[in-house]
């Protein structure tokens, strides 16, 4: 039997209203060749209505990443932080806040996995992203896809 894992691409949410940042950490995505699925989203209520499944964003799936700019219309980075730090389906999310210097004492003790500074070191983002995706990839694992008929492997007891 074959011990080969199947998986899907990372889900990335990035929030951030500057075009000019957006293209900028979606190309270093690209680069790093991180296999993942990207929404970006300009405005913190949006965010945060994309987060929680709410309205038109009922079947959005759920993000395995947060690349999070702190000033945002609607809602700030820092709003978005604390709600969801507050949910227990979205508490364990990892996010990366990118900000301008000294933006980072706003957080207070809000919990986050790295910071990025403005304007974006391309080669401490992607080695970010990076990390975390191998280490979101290491902690999924899915059945293979392999051709042998469920009937030759051993039966899952039933409790």
């Amino acid at each position: 039997m074959s011990h080969e894992t199947v998986g899907r691409p990372m889900e990335i949410l990035l929030v951030e209203d500057s075009l000019m940042f957006a293209r900028i950490a979606i190309g270093a995505l690209q680069q790093g060749r991180i296999l993942h699925r990207l929404t970006w989203l300009s405005d913190g209520i949006e965010a945060l209505r994309f987060l929680k499944r709410q309205d038109k964003y009922a079947a959005a799936p759920r993000p395995d990443l947060l690349l999070l700019d702190l000033k945002l219309p609607g809602m700030d980075g820092v709003g978005i932080l604390a709600e969801v730090r507050r949910d227990d389906e979205l508490r364990s999310l990892p996010v990366v806040v990118m900000t301008s210097d000294g933006e980072q004492a706003q957080l207070g003790e809000l919990s986050v996995e790295a910071f990025l500074t403005k304007p974006l070191d391309l080669t401490k983002f992607i080695e970010i992203v990076q990390k975390l995706s191998s280490f979101w990839q290491a902690d999924m694992v899915l059945p293979s896809t392999d051709s042998q008929s469920a009937a030759d492997e051993e039966p899952i007891p039933r409790l």
